[in-house]
């Protein structure tokens, strides 16, 4: 008798994982993924804010300037991805609080909420420097605007590298935010 409960144990197979657990697992997937989120946010904060790049013709009084706060749309783009950045690294202790509390409800409903805000301020400052990169790497013959990044390749491919790690930080606040829909579409009895 014994054997036949053993083995029937045994044909079910693994039992599922308590509840408790994998919200504890999702909200350590939520503090991994704001950790990322902040290193891209805030690496492209300070690599726009420290582009710049200096062209001498002829002497060395005759020079050409290129430098993120010459353009609005680079100061914007620095300023967006500053606080993104710093609402992350203060919504840390919430993530933790959903970390040791997996059933708490509200934090998540306000990370859910303010993620979202995130996503649209970095994706704006992101796509408002896009498209200036775009004119500066392209030019535009029709008003007269030269593409600067052939003289300018430094600091062209700096704020490039800004640009994208700020595009990563976009894919992680998204992530970050269907991750907390997730656990809260779950949490509904």
């Amino acid at each position: 008798m014994m054997q036949a409960e053993s083995g029937s144990a045994e044909a079910k197979g693994p039992l599922p994982p308590p509840v408790g657990r994998k919200r504890r697992g999702l909200g350590i997937l939520d503090f991994l993924l704001r950790l990322l989120a902040i290193g891209a946010t805030l690496s492209a904060a300070i690599t726009m804010g420290t582009t710049n790049e200096t062209l001498q013709f002829f002497t060395q009084f005759f020079q050409f300037k290129a430098r993120f706060y010459d353009l609005s749309a680079f100061i914007y783009f620095v300023i967006a991805n500053a606080i993104v950045g710093g609402y992350l690294l203060l919504s840390l202790p919430i993530s933790i609080l959903n970390i040791v509390r997996p059933r708490a409800a509200s934090s998540r409903v306000f990370l859910i909420f303010f993620d979202t805000v995130m996503v649209a301020v970095c994706t704006s400052g992101a796509a408002a420097a896009v498209a200036i990169l775009y004119v500066a790497r392209k030019g535009n013959s029709r008003t007269n605007w030269f593409a600067i990044c052939q003289r300018f390749n430094s600091f062209c491919n700096q704020a490039i590298g800004a640009v994208s790690a700020s595009f990563a930080g976009v894919v992680f606040l998204i992530l970050l935010v269907l991750l907390s829909a997730s656990t809260l579409y779950r949490r509904r009895p």
